[in-house]
């Protein structure tokens, strides 16, 4: 394991990581369903973007689920183009662990998978979850359009109002519009499945979301 910078805050433009000039290579095969893990998809296919800790657990949550095609685990919502897990790990990326979930929406609806989201992790901490502090464990959804950037602050909204109800704080999850997601190194994807014993550091609150 890398050393952990556990930052309170994204990095400021002089502080950030320069880009990495290639992508990091990644076997186009998902190690659980076999299908490809790469676009282009198919047309009836949408995809959404989840960031909710460690994403080693935060991906088997999604690929059980009836009606994903396919996940992959990488990095979002930061800077750095094709950052390395190092990179990641210094904090000065500004990227979050993410699991992109590739699924047919005429078998599952995004809300449902906002619902798992919501559900599978404690989306109040900040850049957090439980022992893993950084900011690169920060709750987030990085939406694709702006259904989805809509449809995922009205659930927001909704679930806040649930958690405050049961004594948690304020949800702190980042909600906006993002287009890039870089993958992550091979052994990264679909990590719980090669290594079914291994860390998985998703905490939830309890509170289920309606």
């Amino acid at each position: 394991m890398f050393p952990f910078a556990k930052r309170k805050a994204t990095p400021s433009q002089p502080d950030t990581l320069a880009h990495r000039p290639s992508a990091i290579p990644v076997p186009n095969r998902h190690y659980v369903n076999g299908n490809p893990i790469q676009g282009p998809f198919a047309d009836h296919l949408e995809t959404a973007v989840f960031g909710l800790g460690c994403f080693w657990g935060a991906e088997r949550k999604f690929w059980q689920l009836d009606g994903v095609f396919t996940t992959a685990v990488g990095y979002a919502g930061g800077t750095t183009r094709n950052a390395t897990y190092r990179d990641v790990c210094s904090g000065r990326t500004g990227h979050t662990e993410v699991v992109m979930v590739v699924f047919d929406p005429s078998k599952i609806s995004f809300a449902t998978l906002l619902t798992v989201f919501w559900e599978s992790h404690n989306p109040t901490q900040g850049m957090r979850q439980g022992n893993d502090i950084g900011t690169q464990y920060r709750s987030a959804v990085y939406a694709r359009d702006e259904p989805q950037l809509t449809e995922a602050r009205e659930s927001k909204t909704a679930y806040n109002q649930r958690l405050k109800a049961a004594g948690f704080p304020d949800i702190t999850t980042e909600i906006r519009k993002v287009s890039d997601f870089f993958y992550a190194e091979d052994y990264h994807q679909q990590y719980l499945a090669k290594i079914p014993n291994g860390y998985c550091g998703l905490g939830r609150t309890g509170v289920t979301c309606a």
